[in-house]
């Protein structure tokens, strides 16, 4: 029995479900990549202002104060609305690096018992063909056998027709 249609279509939609799990991966994995990127300029952002602050605080500049406190609330602000998406990406990531892996679980089953269904089906056909190899044989031995008892036979009757006359 060869591998059956049903398992290989069932393989090819374990791939194709891992590989939009994985695309799916990937791009949450992005997405958090790129908060997290915006979440490290937000606090240079933080420091630039604070910076400032600190630098007014030395010349006595107004704007300079005034600028650095509003880039560090502006920062501040952005940092805040930036953690919990941060947070809900990280969840959404491992939440999909864990279906990915099932996903690759049940393309490596399908894989398996596609390798054991070709697996018996060699095996089936060695036996098939040392038996058809061992019939062949045996047929040929009855036939030698069956000749060799033929030709005594008609030797025998040949020589007790000589004995007679």
């Amino acid at each position: 029995m060869a591998v059956s249609v049903a398992l290989r279509q069932l393989l090819r939609i374990r791939e194709l479900e891992e590989e939009q799990c994985r695309l799916r991966l990937e791009a949450a994995v992005g997405e958090l990549r790129r908060l997290e990127h915006a979440a490290e300029a937000a606090a240079q952002w933080d420091r630039r202002g604070r910076g400032l602050l600190a630098a007014s605080a030395r010349t006595g500049q107004l704007t300079d104060r005034l600028a650095g406190i509003e880039e560090s609330r502006a920062a501040t602000r952005l940092t805040s609305v930036l953690t919990p998406r941060i947070e809900e990406e990280e969840q959404e990531v491992v939440a999909l690096r864990e279906e990915f892996l099932a996903k690759r679980v049940e393309r490596r089953q399908a894989e398996t018992l596609i390798e054991e269904a070709a697996a018996r089906d060699a095996i089936e056909a060695d036996r098939r063909s040392q038996q058809a190899l061992d019939d062949w044989h045996g047929s040929r031995r009855h036939r030698k056998t069956a000749q060799a008892g033929s030709e005594q036979r008609t030797q025998a009757r040949g020589s007790a027709g000589f004995e007679q006359s």
